[in-house]
């Protein structure tokens, strides 16, 4: 078994195209670190609707040079069998470790197969790529980042022609294509033959940046803002000063890419800590409110004054103040979600007439909802510009809430007094998450097997209306590896993370409020219950 395994490692060996990768893989042979080894041969990063995502390294269970030119020579592959020969690839990448080298090997395998290819012009957001593919009237796309993954992480999402995160059968299709590739040295990849996009690219996402707001619209809310140690900053700056409001403080630490994320134990806005800095530049310069991109600048996390202090607001909150800001401007169109967000956008959009759809997680889905104007999910995400952008966009949404929080101050409110407007209006909505990092996968494939064999009956205290098995699929849903539980006001889904080592589990209670004197009350009765629940279904998942 030895054996094979270092006849494995030095057959990749062979074929390895990065010298660094090279030298550390051949270190690992000559030291027999078959625990290693193993860890490294023991299948391949599986192409899936999240494209890959990995850590870096050599072999094909992490990202390296071998396993993006094995991709992207699959999706040139599917492309050209699909009917696409010759049309135009645009190729995007952040600030990451090896993501410029990932998107010049693309962008000469793409080229090598006959294809054109147009790489971005520097690391820029994610956004911007997804903008260009329609922009430019490319037959895909593919942006090179891990998001907000750590350090040690990269990734590899590809879009189609429609602007959009590739979905089922396409995902399955590629990754056919992806097998099917033999040795790397038979992999065409050119020194030259693509494009270097100029600016102008940038130009028109900016441009269009224009149409997310409001003619005439307030734009006097001062804002600190950190970019996480990514690419966001200079273009939210450009967006920032092109719709006239006050020029962001910037989160000095944090405001140039880095690919180490010195300041931070995960760049994710979500996790304990990564906000520190941004709020002590709050207490320093007392702005209106706080905006945080992640290291791709797709999401964008808001943080407001509360009492005393800075608190973040949850997605779900953020997902409801953009909803609600839109309708109440007069936007018209489907409002979509995925199953893991508040329900209250279905309220919002049920009493302004508006049509409403829930998807499965993920804005490969989410962007594809028949007519979207908006739609959002908890984790951070929001697609305010469906028309210029369908993906989540961390730029044109802190736009927008800028926009809502001018539009409050200048009525002597803020964005908490909206949300006490729409507690009392639509029932206080209070979520919470159950999230569970692993080292070993097996953890959370028992959890998911223990709920499905003994369903909880009762969670918190509430009867289990319904439990839904999500991998059979539901009339208005395709199947998902996931579990869904109705209570009698409230509700819990249950899935794996698709993108982190993680089981993540998304709470939601409904509080009746009968006026604003009711709101501390049902504030309290709303911890008390997500707290209970949330311990139950710990003790029912045995995490």
């Amino acid at each position: 078994m030895h054996d094979e395994l270092i006849a494995r490692a030095k057959t990749w060996l062979a074929e390895d195209p990065d010298a660094e990768t090279r030298e550390e893989l051949a270190k690992l042979i000559d030291a027999e670190d078959h625990a290693e080894l193993a860890a490294r041969f023991s299948g391949t990063l599986q192409f899936g609707t999240a494209g890959l995502r990995g850590e870096l390294g050599a072999g094909p269970m992490r990202m390296n040079r071998a396993v993006v030119i094995r991709a992207a020579a699959g999706l040139a592959a599917y492309l050209t069998a699909e009917g696409q020969s010759g049309g135009l690839v645009v190729i995007g990448y952040d600030a990451r470790h090896k993501s410029a080298d990932f998107a010049r090997d693309t962008a000469a395998v793409v080229t090598g197969a006959g294809l054109r290819a147009a790489l971005l012009p520097r690391p820029l957001p994610t956004p911007v790529l997804a903008f260009a593919i329609r922009h430019l009237g490319a037959v895909a796309g593919v942006e090179v980042t891990a998001s907000h993954n750590p350090p040690r992480d990269n990734g590899y999402k590809v879009y189609l022609g429609d602007g959009s995160q590739i979905v089922p059968p396409a995902d399955a299709g590629i990754a056919a294509e992806i097998d099917a590739i033999g040795s790397l040295t038979a992999v065409p990849r050119p020194d030259s033959g693509w494009e270097v996009l100029d600016d102008s690219v940038l130009e028109a996402y900016l441009a269009r940046t224009d149409a997310v707001l409001a003619e005439g619209s307030p734009r006097t809310a001062r804002t600190v803002y950190t970019a996480m140690h990514g690419v966001g900053k200079d273009v939210l700056l450009a967006a920032f000063a092109r719709a006239g409001f006050p020029v962001p403080a910037l989160v000095a630490e944090q405001a140039e890419p880095d690919p180490d994320f010195p300041t931070v134990a995960f760049p994710n806005p979500e996790e304990p800590g990564a906000m520190d800095l941004a709020f002590a530049k709050a207490r320093e310069t007392d702005p209106d409110l706080v905006i945080a991109n992640d290291p791709d600048a797709d999401r964008c996390a808001v943080a407001v004054k509360d009492g005393e202090d800075w608190r973040m607001l949850r997605g779900d909150e953020v997902g409801a103040l953009l909803g609600a800001h839109l309708v109440r401007g007069g936007a018209t169109g489907t409002l979509a979600e995925s199953i893991v967000s508040s329900s209250l956008l279905r309220r919002i959009a049920e009493k302004a007439g508006q049509p409403f759809v829930e998807t499965l997680t993920g804005f490969k889905w989410i962007a594809r909802a028949e007519g979207l104007r908006y739609g959002y999910e908890e984790a951070l995400g929001y697609c305010v510009d469906p028309a210029g952008v369908r993906d989540k966009d961390g730029i044109t949404a802190a736009l927008l809430v800028t926009e809502l929080a001018s539009v409050l101050k200048e009525e002597g409110r803020t964005l908490l007094d909206l949300l006490d407007d729409l507690a009392v209006e639509h029932g206080l909505h209070a979520t919470d998450q159950l999230s569970v990092r692993v080292e070993d996968l097996s953890v959370i494939a028992d959890a998911m097997r223990r709920l499905r064999e003994q369903p909880p009956v009762r969670l918190g205290g509430l009867p289990v209306t319904t439990a839904e098995d999500l991998t059979r699929g539901t009339a208005s849903l395709p199947p998902t590896d996931g579990l869904r539980y109705t209570l009698d006001g409230a509700r819990v889904v249950v899935r794996p993370s698709g993108t982190e080592p993680k089981l993540k589990c998304y709470l939601e209670v409904v509080v009746p409020v009968g006026s604003r004197a009711e709101l501390g009350a049902a504030r309290a009765r709303a911890v008390e219950l997500l707290g209970a629940v949330k311990r139950d279904l710990a003790a029912a998942a045995g995490i």
